[in-house]
């Protein structure tokens, strides 16, 4: 990639307010981002928006910005089927959980292993990462399934080691087909830093990063709570992790 390429890759963000957006155009509408899909069954090929409303193009990998991100746990009483209902309770910072039963995630027997089906956990924890694409202006929304958890946070140990965050680096996303213990075989997504951004990028898409933000506690649960695809469950004995059976 070229030095000039490089240093416009983000220039449209200088014009660019995502609030100021936000409230002009989507007012009275609920707040959402269009979602990258992982698949099922050990697929690697993620399904992501494509040039027109409704669209998806299938790709091996992509690159973006990670402007933020943050835990997601869902709880429902009854088993979730789809669509857009709301968990009996959620959390968006793993810390504490709002609606019945509510209070202190870590405390919650409902967020221990055993409480779910197959020894899982009732209430589900997942991880939502908000990605820029380079030329974009509007983030994607991509939801980690437990399984990819592990990988996405020694990702970020990684780049804190380096004096890095993940807000000041290009991040190359794709998917490896991982098996465990148990013969199943699951879609696990990985993660290394393609470039660091430039001086010239970098304040840009901070001011994009704190506007994000705002509105991370203001989008839905939609359909998170069957990001992975799966409606049934094993846990991988040696992990503890939720993996989704191959179909």
């Amino acid at each position: 990639m070229s030095k000039e390429i490089i240093n416009t890759a983000f220039s449209a963000l200088k014009d660019f307010n995502l609030a100021e957006a936000m409230s002009e155009e989507l007012a009275g509408m609920d707040i959402t981002f269009d979602r990258i899909k992982l698949p099922s069954g050990g697929g690697t090929v993620f399904e992501v928006p494509g040039e027109e409303p409704g669209e998806t193009d299938a790709v091996k990998e992509f690159s973006g910005v990670i402007l933020f991100h943050h835990p997601l746990f869902t709880y429902y009483k009854d088993k979730f089927t789809g669509g857009n209902n709301m968990p009996d309770c959620g959390s968006y910072d793993a810390v504490n959980g709002h609606g019945d039963p509510g209070g202190l995630c870590a405390q919650c027997p409902l967020n221990a292993f055993g409480s779910g089906e197959n020894g899982g956990k009732a209430c589900k924890n997942k991880r939502r990462v908000y990605i820029l694409r380079e030329g974009e202006l509007i983030p994607l929304l991509l939801t980690l399934p437990t399984g990819s958890i592990k990988d996405f946070q020694n990702y970020i140990k990684r780049l804190l080691a380096k004096g890095r965050k993940s807000t000041s680096v290009v991040t190359r996303f794709s998917l490896k087909k991982a098996t465990n213990t148990g013969g199943i075989a699951y879609s696990q997504a990985q993660f290394a830093m393609e470039r660091k951004l430039t001086e010239d990028e970098l304040p840009d898409v901070l001011s994009m990063a704190e506007q994000v933000k705002q509105f991370a506690t203001q989008v839905s649960y939609e359909n998170d709570s069957s990001a992975d695809g799966a409606t049934d469950f094993i846990i991988d004995p040696e992990t503890g992790e939720i993996m989704e059976p191959l179909r």
